[in-house]
């Protein structure tokens, strides 16, 4: 009596607590945390996987329950993210024991997909123990490491849902699988030499010569010879080469037509990179985190390094090297083997995306690659290397994609689910779900059929894995951006956002800014509300006070730079030398093609300058601009520097790169305009309120040259000018926080210098961290404008 009495009071003192997870809490190790937790705290009842999350109940002593509550926030592991955590106290059910249950694939799929994750140590240890079951093989994983995004097919996180489910666990990889303390418990791509995926070394005609251990032993004798390896890594293929062989890597960039653009490096170590670059401490801690990016990196002189080995064609004219550390076993025992850097640039083409498959590279890289490493785990979408650089004591993500996506940026806006088609160079997609963007990884320029075909590709993976059915779909305000052609033909309410606006709000949703604020968006190329080609723009977005009715504008273009013309159009591009003459017809008219003492006219034959000439003067093929990426290139061609490019931004990166090592604060001067007609709305007006009139500066750029003034002195008063004009626009609107974004920020020289400039007179400065400021983060920004769009919508009284 006496026993049935306390087992009843027991019962009656026990609650049961219900939490719903949501955030990046599966692929972690999430569900054996919290069973050891449960353990700990003596707790029964449950753990599982949903497709929002992750699911607990537990019962116990109230005491009990709040302890472990807490202790899940504080001890929660190291690779996961708690966006959202709901509890709620329910009457016990009488729970015996605690478990982890089967997943629950229902309902809205909310859960965080994982990016890929970097080996870690214990299972390089694994590998590297002769004495481990998992010696030497490559495709070791656990919990904390290994691929997420590139096996995924379908929510939740399981293995029948990975492209891992072709492989069958032997016994003791199914043992580790479903014990609860086990590091590899429930690691869905888990898998051994006895029942995993293999490699094989492959001839150009898809003969395999070698297999296992012996094939990677073969590829790294490839490379020692000088031979060029297509090797299929986490996300895709990469073409490796030595990059101490001068004829490798020119053979490279020949059959890869690939004739000047730098090519990325991987390092067997990280005291390797230190030999070849200055490596500060967030430097290093971005080489050696779970993400594991491409890092821009300043190259040791030639005085500190006398001795480096690296090939001069790697990065041709750049103080700078990307290097990155080998971030799966599979690299990580190649570099090993090799002990030297090799380059390891993207598997494809020009213009194309990685190649994922093995047949499809045989097909695609045949004529690049001598040999190729293969292996059979299934890649299910392409994921190329992220890029970053640090600036200003801050990560700043160039290409975003391994490592990075797709995890998602916040919004204070819950509206219907967004779809955003991003922009044509670059290019991104972004989902949004409930007040959550979900970015894709970097799919590139929509130049050829393959990368159009991949771009549609990765638009139907992110509606399949989130079961995304969009109410809108939000492109680019040009008209002939394939992407913009494809959002059209959808069927869907179409938002169309002005290319600068939605860097603008990009960088805002990323710094999480409510307006107002000034956006400098300044970039080589955006088509503008006004039909012309816009690129040095100011614009200002106003506060939610204004009335919609009397101002429906989301912003107003209050200035931007004067504007000249690029004959040719698309082809002054990839000549700076045109985009010169533009420049200079605009000052002298035709007088200019006269002046052959200048670089860009002198770059001209005598009939290719009376073409030029008929261009500008009929107005023929030669369109209006006011992009600062593009009177970038003109400085860069009127100094000599560069009059053809043989990749996007090379000219801008040349006259940033020149002004290296030079200390002054000297400025050429930017004429300010009174304001024309006030205020613009929608910046739908050609001539807008203030003027940047770059005339001076040109002018006095003209002396220095005949001058013979330095290269890196012309360029530092240039780059200094452009900043004195932001200050001078900034106290001029007096809206007290400032944001730079588009591709011209990637300039580190300017955004550092703008930034400093605008905390000196009292500004807020805000700019890109984890999302780039260039194209890939336009999708963010649609994203952002087509929820302002549907706001001010339901807001709007009814009359």
């Amino acid at each position: 009596m006496q026993a049935t009495q306390k087992q009843t009071a027991s019962r009656t003192s026990a609650t049961r607590l219900r939490i719903a997870i949501g955030g990046a809490v599966q692929g972690v190790g999430f569900r054996p945390f919290v069973y050891r937790l449960a353990a700990d705290e003596r707790l029964a009842g449950w753990v599982s996987n949903s497709a929002q999350g992750v699911l607990i109940e537990v019962e116990g002593s109230q005491e009990q329950l709040q302890s472990f509550l807490l202790r899940i926030e504080r001890e929660k592991p190291p690779r996961s993210f708690i966006q959202s955590l709901e509890s709620s106290f329910l009457d016990p059910i009488g729970y015996a024991k605690f478990e982890i249950r089967r997943s629950d694939g229902t309902g809205e799929k909310t859960a965080l997909v994982l990016p890929d994750i970097a080996v870690c140590e214990d299972c390089l240890g694994d590998v590297r123990d002769p004495k481990n079951r998992r010696f030497l093989y490559p495709f070791t994983n656990c919990t904390n490491c290994g691929p997420r995004f590139t096996i995924i097919e379908a929510l939740p996180y399981d293995r029948p849902n990975t492209t891992m489910k072709k492989f069958d666990m032997c016994g003791e990889c199914r043992a580790e699988y479903e014990n609860p303390l086990d590091r590899r418990f429930h690691a869905q791509p888990n898998a051994c030499p006895a029942c995993g995926p293999h490699l094989e070394l492959w001839t150009s005609n898809g003969q395999a010569v070698e297999s296992n251990h012996g094939a990677l032993l073969g590829a790294a004798a490839a490379m020692v010879d000088g031979m060029i390896v297509a090797v299929k890594g986490l996300g895709g293929f990469h073409l490796m080469a030595n990059a101490r062989n001068d004829e490798a890597v020119r053979r490279l960039r020949e059959r890869k037509h690939r004739e000047e653009k730098p090519l990325a490096l991987m390092y067997p170590t990280l005291e390797a990179i230190k030999s070849d670059c200055e490596v500060s401490d967030l430097e290093e801690r971005l080489l050696l985190s779970p993400e594991s990016p491409i890092v821009l990196l300043r190259r040791k002189s030639v005085i500190r390094n006398p001795q480096s080995a690296i090939s001069s064609l790697i990065a041709p004219g750049n103080p700078y090297l990307g290097a990155m550390l080998p971030y799966t076993p599979l690299h990580q025992l190649l570099m090993a083997e090799l002990r030297f850097p090799v380059v390891a640039t993207s598997g494809n083409r020009s213009d194309e995306p990685i190649c994922i498959d093995e047949h499809e590279a045989l097909d695609r890289l045949r004529g690049i690659a001598d040999l190729f490493l293969v292996h059979d785990r299934p890649i299910a979408r392409h994921v190329d290397d992220s890029i970053v650089r640090v600036m200003l004591g801050r990560e700043l993500v160039l290409r975003r994609a391994r490592g990075y996506a797709p995890l998602p940026i916040s919004l204070d806006e819950v509206a219907p689910s967004v779809l955003a088609v991003g922009a044509h160079l670059k290019n991104t997609i972004a989902a949004s779900v409930g007040n959550d963007v979900f970015i894709s990884q970097h799919i590139g320029d929509l130049e050829t059929p393959q990368a159009f075909d991949a771009f549609q590709r990765v638009i139907e993976s992110f509606k399949d894995l989130y079961d995304a059915d969009p109410a809108m779909v939000a492109c680019d305000e040009h008209p002939n951006y394939l992407s913009t052609q494809y959002a059209k033909e959808r069927g869907l309410s179409c938002v169309t956002v002005q290319h600068h606006y939605a860097h603008v709000l990009s960088c805002m949703a990323e710094n999480r800014l409510q307006e107002p604020v000034l956006g400098v968006s300044w970039d080589g190329t955006g088509y503008g509300l006004d039909g012309t080609i816009w690129g040095g723009e100011f614009l200002h977005v106003p506060g939610t006070n204004r009335n919609p009715e009397d101002d429906p504008a989301p912003f107003q273009r209050v200035a931007h730079l004067r504007t000249f013309r690029l004959p040719g159009g698309e082809k002054a591009i990839k000549e700076p030398r045109r985009v010169a003459i533009g420049v200079l017809y605009e000052l002298f008219g035709d007088d200019a093609f006269e002046m052959e003492e200048l670089a860009p006219v002198r770059a001209f034959s005598a009939a290719e300058r009376r073409v030029l000439s008929s261009m500008l003067n009929g107005n023929v093929n030669a369109p209006i601009t006011s992009s600062a990426g593009r009177l970038f290139d003109a400085v860069a061609s009127i100094t000599g520097l560069r009059q053809q490019v043989r990749f996007e931004g090379q000219a801008a990166m040349e006259l940033e790169f020149a002004l290296d090592g030079v200390m002054t604060d000297e400025a050429y001067g930017f004429g300010i305009s009174p304001c024309r007609f006030g205020r613009n709305k929608f910046g739908s007006d050609s001539q807008s309120a203030i003027i940047i009139d770059w005339e001076p500066a040109i002018r006095e750029i003209l002396d220095d040259v005949s001058a013979r003034v330095p290269l890196g002195l012309i360029s530092a008063k240039f780059h200094n000018g452009l900043v004195e004009a932001i200050i001078a626009i900034a106290l001029r609107i007096g809206e007290e926080r400032v944001v730079l974004t588009g591709g011209c920020f990637q300039n580190r020289y300017l955004t550092e210098r703008a930034v400093k400039r605008l905390e000196r007179e009292g500004f807020r400065a805000y700019w890109h961290q984890r999302i780039p400021p260039n194209d890939g983060g336009i999708a963010l920004g649609q994203v952002a404008a087509a929820m302002r769009a549907i706001t001010a919508s339901a807001n709007r009284p009814v009359m």
